[in-house]
């Protein structure tokens, strides 16, 4: 059982999270994840990214979008409550070295996963420039976070209300043509993540990947994860997350995560019905009855 610490809602359905996982908190490095289970009898098993840690108090925290049926009833526990099951660390752990500038990029909620990584780098002695992407300025999270660890802060809205009015490519695509960009590091949402790689691969610039797939176990037994990079199958729980981003068949990949988007809506619709006392998709005459 993880006690939960704190929870702070970030925007309108992404939340903040920090519970207690002593063990996790020191055995984690950049680019790992959990697997969380609320219900041991019918709960569903979701991957979470680790978006930090503090080894001395014995915490994680988690950055996460309440859109499905576990995340939903995740974003509904306060402060005092327990987390049942929390598997990890899990994953391949982000390979960080000297490498001189790292360009990472982040999409929406992929800048949670995103922020190890940056810090991690950093420490490694490296440049790092951090291109931070958003449909508009209330959906931003970690600004402050990113830029204490970044040398180089970019933030770019689809609508232009906050920072540069541009897609997270456009930035990218003018530093590559700049030729000072050793590595790309890029996270968000899979079509964010193609383009991305469709953006250096001109350029020759080795650019990384995170992969969230759809998965049970995280053990590399259920396969539910698989994907194909170079022509050949992984694992994306056991082989990843992180992949070459120019090796990745996202079509593939985001054809397999449609999979069961019916079941995902119908159960998430029945979680906010739930959890909204039963009104939720109901006429504002049927629920004043």
């Amino acid at each position: 059982m993880n006690k939960i610490i704190s929870k702070e809602q970030l925007s309108d359905d992404v939340f903040k999270m920090i519970f207690e996982a002593p063990y996790i908190a020191r055995a984690r490095k950049a680019g790992q994840f959990l697997i969380i289970q609320l219900d041991s009898n019918f709960g569903e098993r979701i991957p979470l990214t680790i978006a930090d840690a503090d080894e001395d108090a014995g915490t994680i925290t988690i950055i996460f979008q309440a859109v499905g049926k576990t995340t939903l009833n995740l974003a509904a526990m306060n402060e005092g409550e327990h987390i049942e099951n929390v598997l990890g660390p899990l994953g391949t752990p982000t390979e960080i070295e000297k490498k001189g500038t790292v360009v990472c990029v982040g999409g929406g909620i992929g800048v949670a996963p995103l922020h190890p990584i940056v810090q991690a780098n950093k420490r490694a002695g490296n440049r790092v420039i951090t291109i931070m992407g958003a449909r508009n300025k209330d959906l931003l999270i970690l600004e402050d976070e990113m830029k204490a660890y970044s040398d180089e802060l970019i933030v770019c809205t689809d609508d232009g209300s906050y920072g540069r009015k541009a897609l997270v490519t456009e930035p990218l695509k003018e530093l590559c043509e700049g030729g000072d960009v050793d590595e790309v590091v890029a996270i968000g949402p899979p079509i964010m993540m193609k383009f991305c790689a469709e953006t250096t691969r001109p350029f020759g610039v080795h650019t990384q990947v995170s992969l969230n797939t759809i998965m049970v176990d995280g053990t590399g037994m259920c396969g539910g994860c698989r994907v194909s990079v170079g022509g050949e199958t992984k694992f994306v729980c056991v082989d990843g997350p992180e992949f070459d981003a120019h090796l990745v068949d996202f079509d593939n990949m985001m054809l397999r995560q449609k999979s069961y988007k019916a079941q995902e809506q119908k159960a998430a619709h029945k979680c906010k019905v739930g959890l909204n006392g039963g009104t939720e998709g109901r006429s504002k005459a049927e629920a004043a009855q």
